[in-house]
């Protein structure tokens, strides 16, 4: 037993020191967190502890400071990358995949203190929801992971790592009250669309709707299985939808296909397209059934 705790012991002393090579500290507010290195010259970071977009200030270690400024940023999955004045002598992050992740397993966060101290807190994965999660704040994430550690303050932005010494994600408050990971392949491709694009290319329909009924004699004479579509109360002059032609009084039954019931399932729909696609959209209008063709867009910023 004694040989176990000492070489588990030694194990987390070691992925800390390790790992902790490729953690900062982030002054992008009045209340300081962590962040990621992810290229010599950037660093990805949790959006809501980085309130400013420049004079923000990196500590590699204690006493090694470097300035910074947003690149991009996505407050939907509270990422944000930032770009070093200058590069920094730290190693590549070894990203881990989670899709076979269990609960029960143990794990340990990792961060950085305002005087640049690296900290730590140990758990083990409480809770985990397989596949897309839309978070509050409109985004979607790959996976919901839930450890169960102590964040203290300044542990948002930093990373969350497995047995292996390897990244199963980012640490943040900022999504959930008792804060989650946001899953490594998540911060991977977002991150990198930040880096190249300076923000994120998400398509849109241009629409606001609510949810009708369809009356019975409606679906029986248009041969409808569905019960409920989206009736369009505004349409925004020059939106995607403006230029396929949908009307103010249309009801929308099917996008893509998939049955428009709820604006949460357009949403997902949208999500699983690009800008530049088109998609397929049926409408009740004036009684009678009509498809329009929508070549989807990215909102403007």
């Amino acid at each position: 037993m004694e040989n176990i705790w000492s070489k588990l012991s030694n194990d987390l002393a070691d992925v800390s020191a390790t790992v902790g090579k490729s953690v900062v500290a982030v002054h992008g507010t009045r209340h300081p967190s962590s962040g990621i290195v992810i290229a010599k010259d950037a660093v990805v970071a949790a959006s809501h502890a980085v309130r400013r977009d420049d004079e923000i200030t990196v500590i590699t270690a204690p006493g090694q400071k470097i300035s910074a400024r947003v690149s991009g940023r996505d407050p939907s999955t509270d990422l944000v990358v930032l770009r070093l004045q200058q590069p920094i002598d730290a190693p590549a992050s070894r990203w881990a995949s989670t899709a076979n992740l269990r609960v029960g397993e143990l794990v340990l966060a990792l961060a950085r203190t305002r005087r640049g101290h690296i900290v730590a807190s140990s758990g083990i994965l409480s809770g985990l929801i397989n596949g897309p999660v839309r978070t509050w704040r409109g985004g979607e994430i790959d996976q919901f992971i839930r450890p169960d550690l102590t964040m203290y303050p300044g542990f948002s932005g930093g990373p969350l790592v497995n047995s292996q010494g390897e990244l199963l994600g980012m640490n943040t408050a900022g999504l959930h009250r008792s804060g989650i990971t946001v899953p490594s392949a998540t911060v991977q491709r977002i991150s990198a669309e930040l880096l190249e694009k300076g923000g994120l290319q998400r398509p849109y329909l241009g629409l606001a709707m609510q949810p009708a009924s369809l009356q019975e004699s409606l679906r029986t004479r248009l041969n409808l299985t569905a019960s409920e579509g989206l009736l369009v109360v505004h349409v925004e002059p020059g939106s995607p939808a403006d230029k396929a032609g949908i009307f103010l009084g249309d009801v929308l039954i099917t996008l893509a296909g998939k049955p428009a019931d709820d604006v949460d399932a357009v949403q997902s729909v949208l999500r699983a397209h690009k800008p530049g696609d088109s998609v397929e959209a049926s409408l009740v209008r004036g009684g009678a059934i009509t498809t329009v063709s929508v070549r989807l867009e990215p909102r403007a910023a």
